[in-house]
């Protein structure tokens, strides 16, 4: 039984990496158009409305429960907060990336941000969640092939390189608070508050700042609507489903794989030619997942 749930979290977070992996391209394009913040406000906004018809619809189908008032307001307390603490973090670590990629390369902004696959056990170390030393192979196979992957040139490090590097010890404290919150409440409605607050935290400096108007919006409605419906309202919300009764280590080594398949979608998509190199550095990303895989299976 827990082999197949640790089968079905795995095939839901690499669902999550693929969604975002090919978002790439309609986050790029959507900032031809709009402003990083207004750009991420928006899609937030999205996915939250989304969401709300699912939530209402899995409310409805729920058996009635024994819960007392106080049990129930307490459940909703816990929501609420889960849900505003996934999306302070997710607000500040999206928009640090979206600036970071302005002063930096893609390539180095996809492995300075999949970093968080070695940020994530060494917090979780501070929270007494141990890992194996199968899982710590892992990431430092995996760390070796998004450097293959990402990195062409010589590796320095500039204003951008810095404020994507923020970006990925905020996604390491989104991941790990997504890991406190999600085995307690419902996940895809702490998903709809999640961006909802994300949205609103990210409009407001939208508005002072950027001016947002509303053709500009209309002609990025096609990369604004992907990154919306599908990387904001079924991604993120796969993310934590995903994640539920899973070691928070694991799942982010999954979820690095956005960086393989990113690469993968432009070779697919975009007809762009793949190196040696890089094929090599998707192999060993591959490999590590598989790798860090191997403890559950072998302790169920």
């Amino acid at each position: 039984m827990q082999k197949q749930v640790s089968l079905k979290n795995s095939l839901i977070l690499l669902l999550t990496a693929t969604i975002w992996g090919i978002a790439f391209v309609a986050q790029s394009v959507g900032m031809d158009y709009v402003g990083a913040f207004t750009f991420n406000s928006v899609r937030s906004l999205i996915g939250s409305v989304v969401l709300i018809p699912v939530v209402l619809v899995l409310n409805s189908r729920k058996a009635p429960g024994s819960l007392s008032p106080a049990q129930k307001k307490q459940n909703r307390k816990t929501l609420i907060s889960g849900g505003i603490a996934c999306g302070i973090c997710l607000a500040l670590a999206s928009n640090f990336q979206q600036f970071g990629i302005k002063y930096t390369t893609v390539g180095k902004a996809g492995f300075i941000t999949a970093c968080y696959i070695v940020i994530v056990p060494i917090l979780g170390l501070f929270l007494k969640k141990k890992c194996s030393p199968y899982i710590w192979a892992a990431v430092a196979m995996a760390l070796v092939g998004l450097y293959l992957l990402c990195i062409k040139d010589g590796f320095t490090i500039g204003k951008g390189d810095i404020l994507v590097m923020i970006c990925a010890l905020l996604f390491s404290f989104h991941i790990l608070v997504i890991d406190y919150y999600s085995p307690k409440v419902d996940g895809v409605a702490m998903s709809c508050i999640q961006f909802l607050v994300c949205g609103i935290l990210s409009g407001i400096p939208a508005l002072l700042l950027e001016n947002p108007q509303m053709s500009a919006i209309l002609c990025a409605w096609q990369p604004i609507l992907y990154a919306g419906v599908m990387s904001c309202g079924v991604a993120y919300t796969l993310q934590i489903v995903g994640q539920k009764n899973m070691n928070p280590t694991v799942a982010s080594l999954i979820l690095s794989l956005e960086s393989c398949i990113s690469v993968l979608a432009g070779w697919a998509i975009l007809r762009q030619s793949l190196s040696r190199r890089e094929i090599f550095g998707c192999l060993i990303m591959f490999a590590a997942i598989i790798l860090a895989q191997l403890p559950e299976k072998s302790a169920a």
